[in-house]
């Protein structure tokens, strides 16, 4: 990479302090972005106004505090030691930004510009899996900062990394102890000794998927999602389909594990709203599998590289006192990749590499 590019990582962001105050900002300036809540502005804001803000800011600002650490925020300051390792690995600044809250993303940008030897941003939005509230607002977002400020610098966006072969090495790196614990230990694996790993991935609403198809005519459509057949059907839609995407993780995850179809289960987390989400949720699958009698569940959270909120407070405390209350025996969570060395070797390669052009995917879209 060029000596003249800065390297900017982008995850989706958290607020400022625990407080209501600060969490209720924070999801104004979440909730108003039309790619999160696809619908016209006056209905936006009458849903967040009236529905969201009255409410859920106290609730959320408790489950923050929960998480809360003397260093703040669990996903900045994690997303903060992943800046570190990575500058040991590069010669390129390392910055980092948030979509939402600060650092923002404009904020960074103009940083970075200051420096008159820049003349390239190597940006890269740490999510593994495209959709339109995450990869798409970030790129954005991006490009509005640096048209609106007229600055001469140009922008290279790193693709979605679902399927790339060394997130995925990576992701199992991180995982396999946990899985395979009393392997390691010298214990054989049987059915009844292995934990059974829960694929838990954000949530999305179906109309996300349908907004992003290209053909219009793909997902969710006449093939339906209750097989996923239209996941499994090669298309230009995958390209922008989250839920084909998180479907070839797991299934490349898998395949290099090994795990058979009786250990593992996906399911999709968080949910707001009344709208139609993509299913199983998670919620109901940790009490399905308690009934089944599954007694030991570790839960694998690959839409997110950054442990935060969703992983450390609605899986590690919600879904653990779920499961427990079903009758299941024990919930772990598996850490995120953070800066897990393998992750930060991927993401100093991808930053190493001779040209940041090479990594410009059809595998999204641009615009």
């Amino acid at each position: 990479m060029s000596q003249n590019t800065a390297i900017l990582l982008c995850n989706l962001g958290s607020p400022d302090d625990c407080s209501e105050k600060a969490v209720r900002r924070y999801l104004d300036q979440f909730l108003m972005d039309p790619s999160v809540i696809q619908l016209p502005w006056i209905i936006r804001r009458l849903i967040v106004s009236l529905l969201v803000l009255p409410k859920r800011p106290k609730a959320s600002a408790s489950a923050y505090k929960k998480i809360w650490s003397e260093d703040g925020s669990p996903l900045i300051a994690l997303s903060r030691q992943l800046v570190k390792s990575l500058e040991k690995e590069v010669d390129n600044p390392v910055f980092l930004a948030m979509r939402y809250g600060n650092p923002s993303i404009e904020i960074q940008i103009l940083e970075i510009a200051r420096d008159p030897a820049i003349k390239q941003i190597y940006f890269i939005p740490l999510y593994p899996h495209f959709a339109d509230s995450t990869v798409a607002t970030s790129i954005l977002e991006a490009k509005r900062v640096i048209k609106i400020n007229q600055l001469k610098i140009g922008l290279t966006v790193h693709p979605v990394f679902y399927k790339d072969p060394q997130y995925i090495s990576a992701l199992v790196e991180n995982c396999a102890p946990y899985i395979f614990e009393r392997a390691s230990k010298g214990e054989s694996l049987q059915q009844d000794n292995m934990p059974h790993v829960l694929f838990s991935y954000h949530g999305l609403p179906e109309s996300h998927l349908k907004k992003a198809d290209p053909t219009k005519a793909h997902c969710l459509t006449a093939t339906g999602l209750e097989n996923k057949s239209c996941c499994q059907i090669d298309s230009i839609a995958h390209q922008t389909c989250y839920q084909h995407q998180v479907l070839e993780t797991t299934r490349l995850f898998v395949k290099a594990t090994g795990l058979s179809k009786e250990h593992y289960t996906i399911s999709f987390q968080s949910r707001l709203g009344r709208a139609k989400w993509l299913e199983p949720s998670t919620e109901n699958t940790l009490v399905e599998l308690a009934n089944r009698g599954v007694k030991d569940v570790v839960v694998i959270c690959p839409a997110f590289v950054t442990d935060c909120l969703e992983t450390l407070e609605e899986i590690a405390i919600q879904g653990k006192a779920t499961f427990e209350n079903a009758g299941g025996r024990s919930l772990r969570l598996i850490p995120c990749l953070n800066d897990h060395p393998d992750w930060v070797k991927v993401v100093a390669g991808w930053c190493r590499s001779n040209s940041a052009e090479e990594h410009k995917s059809k595998d999204w879209k641009q615009d």
